[in-house]
C-alpha cells in the first residue's frame, strides 16, 4: 500500500486515544453532544488569561517591519533572555539566553533533544505508565525505549529504574506533573533519582535527565514544584505553553539546558542544528513574542483544582480505587475489570468516554482528562454511580 512498515506498526500502537475520540464523535452524532461525557483528550477548555489575549491583539496589530521573518534557529534573543531570567530566579543558577532554545511545543522540543543526543541503539528509560508519544519521539531518532514500572501509587521506583539502566542508557525522561496519573514527584524521590544517576556517572557513564514540564504550573494543594536544575548537573527541561497559558493549538515551547552541564555549547549547538534539520526551522515568530513576557502567568489553576476535586469525589463515591492527582488535569482510576478495554466499552454504554490504561502501558486502569467544562463532570456523576453500582459493590 506504499506506507512504511514502521509507520504502520506505530499507528497501531497509538490508536487508543484516536479510537476513543472517533467513537466519541459517533456517539455525539447519535445521542447529541450534551448527552456524551467525553474525557478522552487533554485538550483544555480553559481560555488564555485576558492579559495574554490583550497582548496577542497588540502584537497582531503591530506594524513593525520584518516581525514575521526568519530569526535565529534558537529563537528571538530578547524572548530567550526573559525565559532565562525566569529560570535563574527559580533555580539560582546563572542562566542566559544561550541556555534556551525556542521550539514547536514540548513535542518538538523532545524530538530536538532526542535527535541531538541519540545514536542508533541508545536506550532511553521512561517510567511506566507513560505518555505514549514518548515511544515515538525516541524511536524517531533510532533510540530504544525501556520502561521502568512505578510503584502502586505511581511514585518512582528507583530500584526498577536502576535495573533498567544498561551500558547503552543515554537518558531518562521524567514527566511531572504526570500524564496520565496526575502525580507530582516529590523532592525526596527526585533527589534519590539524581543520586542514582550520579553513581553511574562516577562509574564513567553519563546519563542525561530530560524533564518534561508541560504541566509545571498546574499543581494543587500548595505543593511547590521541585527544581531539577538544582539537583542534577546533566539536566535538560522541555516546556510547553499549551496548558499553562491555554495555547495548545499554537505549538510554542522551549528547551532549557542546565548551566552546570560541562561543555554545554556543543550540546546546545547540536539542538539548534536539530531544530533546523527536523523541519521546524524555528518556533512560530508571533507566539515567541507573545509568551516571553508571561513566564510567571498561567490559566486559573483554582478552576482545575475544583474540577479535580469534583471528579475525584465522584469516583470515590462510585467506589473506584484511585490515586488523587496533585497536578496536571488527568486522573487514572483502577478498572474494576482486569480487561480495561472491556471496561471502556461498558463506560461507553453509559455515554462516558475514557482511554484504557493499556494505551499508557498499564493494563487494568483507565484515564480521564478533566480539562472539560464543569457541567460535563457534573453530568457524568449519575452515570459513574450507575457503573459503580454494577462493579464496585462493597462485600
Amino acid at each position: 500500500m506504499g506506507v512504511s512498515k514502521k509507520i504502520s506498526e506505530s499507528m497501531k500502537s497509538s490508536s487508543w486515544i484516536r479510537a476513543m475520540f472517533e467513537e466519541g464523535e459517533r456517539l455525539k452524532k447519535a445521542y447529541g453532544a450534551e448527552n456524551i461525557f467525553d474525557f478522552t483528550l487533554g485538550n483544555p477548555v480553559e481560555e488564555p488569561p485576558p492579559e495574554v489575549k490583550a497582548e496577542l491583539f497588540r502584537l497582531v496589530a503591530e506594524d513593525t517591519k520584518g516581525m514575521h521573518r526568519y530569526m535565529l534557529n534558537s529563537g528571538y534573543e530578547d524572548v530567550r533572555a526573559k525565559i532565562a531570567a525566569y529560570h535563574e530566579e527559580h533555580s539560582g543558577l546563572l542562566f542566559t539566553k544561550d541556555h534556551i532554545i525556542m521550539t514547536v511545543g514540548a513535542a518538538g522540543a523532545i524530538n530536538v533533544v532526542m535527535k541531538a543526543l541519540l545514536d542508533p541503539g541508545d536506550e532511553v528509560i521512561v517510567p511506566c505508565p507513560f505518555f505514549i508519544e514518548f515511544m515515538f519521539y525516541i524511536g524517531n531518532h533510532g533510540g530504544i525505549m525501556k520502561l521502568a514500572d512505578t510503584r502502586p501509587d505511581f511514585r518512582l521506583d528507583l530500584e526498577k529504574i536502576g535495573q533498567a539502566i544498561t551500558k547503552k542508557t543515554k537518558a531518562i525522561i521524567i514527566n511531572s506533573p504526570h500524564n496520565p496519573t496526575g502525580v507530582v514527584y516529590t523532592e525526596e524521590e527526585l533527589r534519590g533519582l539524581a543520586l542514582l544517576l550520579e553513581e553511574r556517572k562516577k562509574k564513567g557513564q553519563r546519563i542525561f535527565l530530560i524533564s518534561d514540564e508541560a504541566y509545571r504550573k498546574i499543581i494543587y494543594d500548595g505543593i511547590v514544584y521541585p527544581d531539577f536544575f538544582t539537583m542534577y548537573e546533566d539536566t535538560i527541561t522541555v516546556t510547553s505553553h499549551s496548558k499553562d497559558l491555554g495555547l495548545p493549538g499554537e505549538r510554542i515551547g522551549y528547551i532549557a539546558v542546565s548551566p552546570l552541564i560541562k561543555r554545554h555549547k556543543p550540546l546546545i549547538d547540536a539542538m539548534i542544528f536539530a531544530n533546523r534539520i527536523l523541519g521546524f526551522i524555528n518556533a512560530p515568530a508571533l507566539m515567541q513574542r507573545l509568551v516571553g513576557g508571561f513566564q510567571r502567568n498561567s490559566v486559573d489553576i483554582g478552576s482545575y483544582q475544583q474540577k479535580r476535586d469534583a471528579i475525584y469525589d465522584i469516583l470515590i463515591e462510585a467506589g473506584f480505587d484511585v490515586v488523587k492527582p496533585s497536578g496536571a488535569f488527568y486522573i487514572f482510576p483502577k478498572s474494576p475489570l482486569e480487561d480495561d478495554i472491556e471496561f471502556i466499552r461498558i463506560l461507553q454504554k453509559q455515554h462516558i468516554l475514557a482511554v484504557p490504561g493499556i494505551g499508557f502501558g498499564r493494563k487494568g486502569y483507565f484515564r480521564l482528562a478533566y480539562c472539560v467544562e464543569m457541567s460535563t463532570i457534573e453530568g457524568a456523576r449519575e452515570h459513574f454511580l450507575r457503573v459503580g453500582e454494577m462493579y464496585n459493590k462493597k462485600p
